[in-house]
């Protein structure tokens, strides 16, 4: 009988040391983000293990939805909306990481937000979330620019803000920092407060964390683990921005410490789960359906960690 014990314990205790490791074990995380303001929501943890994130231009985000090499994707939610929305991308909505860094900028003396009626206003990017929010948020507080002007990003309407002391321009941060580095004339007013006096929320839901469905499937546990992660990472902005601005540095999503950490507190990054986001989520979607598709984004839309 003890000789029958052993053996048995034997074959227990091999079996458990030749047991195959759980996938989730050694899974690595991918992760892509366009090369800018939300990619500061990862920089943390890119910083740590810079060989599993990829930084590209914010234009070729559509790319990174349709080749599916990434678990996690930073990018816009109305982008990542409207791709589901059409049945070319597979990635659910895991969380909302910015909450909008528009700023309505001029270096003419005295500037303040009513020199706005009758003026001429110069946004970037035309027929996009950002433009839209920003009109929502003009005509919800009451103020009418004669004429609407587009440059197609926030580093053109920088350079405008810098070399012509009368226009009045949306710029987003970290641009406006920079920019006020060099022209301390320069007064900014935050679109998140016209915002939110036009609909009453803070904010609007800019830039979310997708997460790949085959992810989903077949590491779970890798996919809520990255999650409960993100979260501590993108809450460094309120935590610990400085450390937050030296990781920024690193991975050159930023110019100098210097800028990163007097813009990262205006980058309205924050990290909140998708579905705790939804009723924002459907309200930015309603300033301007188009840019979602055409309707708010359905529930399998959203991920909910198991």
């Amino acid at each position: 009988m003890k000789k029958i014990i052993i053996i048995i314990l034997s074959v227990f205790l091999i079996s458990v040391f030749l047991a195959p490791v759980s996938a989730d074990d050694t899974y690595t995380i991918k992760v892509s983000a366009p090369n800018g303001a939300p990619a500061l929501a990862v920089a943390a943890l890119a910083a740590e293990a810079p060989e599993n994130y990829t930084f590209v231009a914010a234009d070729t985000i559509p790319a990174e939805f349709a080749n599916k090499t990434a678990d996690f994707i930073i990018a816009p939610i109305n982008a990542g909306a409207k791709l589901y929305k059409a049945g070319k991308s597979d990635y659910k909505l895991a969380a909302v990481v910015t909450w909008g860094n528009l700023y309505i900028a001029s270096q003419k003396a005295d500037f303040a937000l009513e020199d706005i009626n009758g003026a001429a206003i110069t946004l970037f990017g035309e027929n996009t979330i950002n433009a839209s929010v920003v009109l929502f948020a003009l005509a919800g507080s009451g103020l009418e620019p004669a004429q609407v002007d587009y440059l197609a990003g926030a580093a053109n309407t920088q350079t405008l803000l810098l070399t012509d002391e009368n226009a009045i321009v949306v710029t987003a941060e970290p641009a406006l920092t920079a920019a006020k580095m060099k022209n301390e004339a320069i007064t900014a007013y935050a679109v998140n407060d016209l915002l939110k006096a036009a609909n009453g929320f803070e904010g609007f839901t800019q830039a979310g964390l997708f997460v790949n469905a085959d992810t989903i499937a077949n590491h779970p546990e890798a996919a809520a683990e990255y999650l409960d992660k993100a979260e501590e990472a993108a809450n460094l902005a309120q935590t610990d921005p400085n450390a937050l601005a030296e990781a920024a540095v690193a991975l050159e999503i930023l110019p100098n410490v210097k800028v990163a950490q007097t813009a990262i507190p205006n980058c309205a990054i924050s990290f909140v789960k998708a579905l705790d986001a939804k009723d924002q989520i459907e309200a930015t979607a309603e300033i301007d359906l188009s840019q979602f598709g055409g309707s708010v984004p359905t529930d399998d839309f959203y991920y909910e960690a198991k």
